[in-house]
C-alpha cells in the first residue's frame, strides 16, 4: 500500500508543487490549507506522515502539532517554515515534530525526512505504549463523549481485562471493540466475533466450542469453536444479552477455567482468550429479573464502556457525514463538494434513532440518487426531511434563507468559528461562506 502523507500549507502554489512532486514519489496526499483542517483530517482518517507549515492564519502549525500528538501520539509530523527561527525550531521540537525543515525546501532533504519519519513511525507503531498502535485512529468524533470514550479505550487497550461494551444498536459497538483488540499485545492474533443472536442455543454452543464429528445430526465432520479459532487473541461477543441462560452457564465454566468442550467429547482444551461482550440490553436489569446469570455479569464487566447515542454527539455528526460521503462517493466512481447547508442543518436536527449506522445508510443512499456536485434536501429519505418541521416556528414553515443563516451559523459554532473548517463541511469556498456570513450578520 501507499504511503498517505498530510500536506499542510496555506500557500496554494506551494502546496500544489507538494502534492506534484510527493505523488510523483509514490506516495497518496491529502490537503489541508490550515491547522484546524488537519487535526480533523487526522481523526477522519489513518496517516503514516503529516508535512506542515508553521505560519498560518487561524491555527498555525505548533498548536496543530500539539494537537494531533495528544489524539495520536505515535503519527510523525515534519514542520516545515521559511522563517529561520531557532526557537521556532525548539518549540516544534519540544512539541513533538520529527523534524524541521527550511522553505524553499531541499528536495532530497524532504525525502530523506520522509523516509526516516516512514521508518520511524512504522516503529512505534510496533513498539508503541501498550505495544501496540494508537488503537483509536479509526474512530472519528472530537465531541466531549467520545474523548472521554477513547480515553477509556487508550487505558483499558493493553490490559488482560474482559470488557463489556454498553450502547444502543448502529452506535458503533463492535468499532470499540476492534479499537481494544488494535491496542491491545494480543493483535498480532485473531479477533473473532460471535452475533449472539443470529443462532439458535444448539448451534451458539457449537460455533463457541465446537463438535466432534456425529456429535449431532448434521454433524459431519469434528469442528474447532470460536474460542479455539481465537486461542491467543480476541473473542468479541455481540449481542450477549440474547444468549439463553443454560448456555450462560457453559460460557461462564469456560470463562472461569480457561477451557472448552466440544459437543460429543470429553476432553478438555485449554484457551487463551480476551472476552469482549457488547449488548444494547440494561444487563443490571436483566441480573434483576433472572434473565441474565449475575456471576456471569460481574465475569464480563470488569470494564464498562458506554458508547454514546449519535445524538448525544451532535457535533460530530458533520465529521461522520464528510467520512461518509467521501467513502460512498469514491465506491460508486462518483464526485462531491459536500452537503448543502439546509441538508446539514436537517442532520443537525434529525434525533437519529438508528444512531451512526442510520446516518451512514442516509448517506449512502443519498450517494447514489443525487444527481449534481452537492448532496441536497430532496436526496434524503422521507423521515429525515419531515423531521424538522416540528423545529421551524409556529407557521410550519422556514424561509430558504432563515435555514441557509441557521445552518451556516450552527456549523460555525460546531467547529469553534473555524471559517476554513465551517466551509469544509459545508462544501463551500471561504470566499462563498464569508460573502454569506456578512449577507446574514454574522461576520461580527
Amino acid at each position: 500500500m501507499k504511503a498517505r502523507i498530510l500536506v499542510v500549507d496555506d500557500d496554494r502554489a506551494h502546496m500544489t508543487m507538494l502534492v506534484a512532486m510527493l505523488g510523483s514519489w509514490g506516495y497518496e496526499v491529502d490537503t489541508a490549507d490550515d491547522g484546524a483542517m488537519a487535526v480533523t483530517r487526522v481523526r477522519e482518517r489513518a496517516y503514516d506522515v503529516v508535512l506542515t507549515d508553521v505560519r498560518m492564519a487561524e491555527v498555525d502549525g505548533i498548536e496543530a502539532l500539539r494537537r494531533i500528538k495528544s489524539y495520536n501520539p505515535y503519527l510523525p509530523v515534519l514542520i516545515m517554515t521559511a522563517y529561520s527561527s531557532v526557537d521556532v525550531a525548539v518549540q516544534a521540537l519540544k512539541a513533538g515534530a520529527l523534524d524541521y525543515l527550511h522553505k524553499p525546501l531541499d528536495f532530497n532533504e524532504l525525502r530523506t525526512g520522509l523516509e526516516r519519519a516512514l521508518e520511524q513511525g512504522g516503529a512505534q507503531r510496533v513498539v508503541g505504549a501498550g505495544g501496540a498502535a494508537d488503537p483509536v485512529s479509526e474512530m472519528i468524533g472530537g465531541s466531549p463523549p467520545m474523548r472521554e470514550l477513547t480515553a477509556m479505550i487508550r487505558a483499558v487497550a493493553p490490559s488482560e481485562a474482559s470488557v463489556l461494551i454498553l450502547g444502543e444498536s448502529g452506535t458503533g459497538k463492535e468499532l470499540v471493540a476492534k479499537a481494544l483488540h488494535e491496542g491491545s499485545p494480543r493483535k498480532a492474533r485473531p479477533m473473532v466475533t460471535v452475533n449472539c443472536a443470529a443462532l439458535a442455543e444448539n448451534l451458539l454452543e457449537s460455533e463457541l466450542f465446537g463438535h466432534e464429528k456425529g456429535a449431532y445430526t448434521g454433524a459431519q465432520r469434528q469442528r474447532d469453536g470460536r474460542f479455539v479459532q481465537a486461542d491467543g487473541g480476541t473473542l468479541f461477543l455481540d449481542e450477549i444479552g440474547e444468549m439463553a441462560p443454560a448456555l450462560q452457564a457453559k460460557l461462564l465454566r469456560a470463562l472461569q477455567q480457561g477451557e472448552v468442550q466440544r459437543l460429543g467429547s470429553d476432553r478438555s482444551i485449554r484457551v487463551d482468550v480476551r472476552v469482549l461482550a457488547a449488548t444494547n440490553r440494561d444487563l443490571e436489569a436483566e441480573v434483576r429479573d433472572g434473565g441474565f446469570r449475575e456471576d456471569l455479569y460481574y465475569r464480563l464487566n470488569v470494564i464498562a464502556l458506554r458508547v454514546p447515542a449519535l445524538r448525544e454527539r451532535p457535533e460530530d455528526i458533520p465529521l461522520l457525514a464528510r467520512h461518509f460521503l467521501h467513502r460512498f462517493a469514491e465506491r460508486n466512481r462518483k464526485s462531491y463538494r459536500g452537503f448543502s447547508p439546509r441538508v446539514m442543518d436537517l442532520m443537525l436536527h434529525y434525533d437519529w434513532p438508528g444512531n451512526v449506522r442510520e446516518l451512514e445508510n442516509v448517506v449512502e443512499r443519498a450517494v447514489i440518487l443525487s444527481p449534481g456536485e452537492f448532496v441536497t434536501e430532496n436526496d434524503l429519505p422521507a423521515t429525515l426531511r419531515g423531521s424538522a418541521k416540528s423545529d421551524t416556528g409556529p407557521s410550519g414553515g422556514q424561509s430558504l434563507e432563515d435555514a441557509e443563516r441557521e445552518a451556516i451559523a450552527r456549523t460555525l459554532e460546531q467547529v469553534g468559528n473555524n471559517k476554513s473548517e465551517a466551509a469544509r463541511v459545508l462544501g463551500v469556498t471561504r470566499v462563498t461562506l464569508r460573502s454569506k456570513m456578512k449577507k446574514f450578520g454574522l461576520d461580527s
